[in-house]
């Protein structure tokens, strides 16, 4: 079954424009070295909070990526936007 990470956090509002092309390319390196991110949304609450919400096949996807993700500089190029980061794995349980 497929999890969403759902990942909220805080950034300057002058900084949405950068973290869209940032988010972009994180999510092009994470495809590029990794399979099972199915898809990736990035989305305001409010002028400074934002949340990713990405979905993957499964957890083992997820895991995988997580464990690359560390190493690569489009991770620490995007993250270094951001702030209070919280992140939850929601695992699906019933999907139409």
């Amino acid at each position: 079954m497929s999890v969403i990470t759902l990942t909220r956090f805080t950034i300057e509002p002058g900084d949405v424009a950068a973290l869209r092309t940032r988010h972009a390319d994180l999510i092009a390196a994470i495809r590029s070295a990794t399979p099972g991110l199915v898809e990736a949304r990035l989305g305001k609450i409010d002028e400074r909070t934002v949340v990713g919400i990405w979905r993957w096949e499964s957890a083992e996807h997820l895991h995988a990526a997580r464990r690359i993700a560390p190493d690569l500089p489009e991770t620490a190029a995007t993250f270094s936007l951001a702030s209070a980061v919280t992140a939850d794995d929601v695992a699906m349980v019933d999907e139409h």
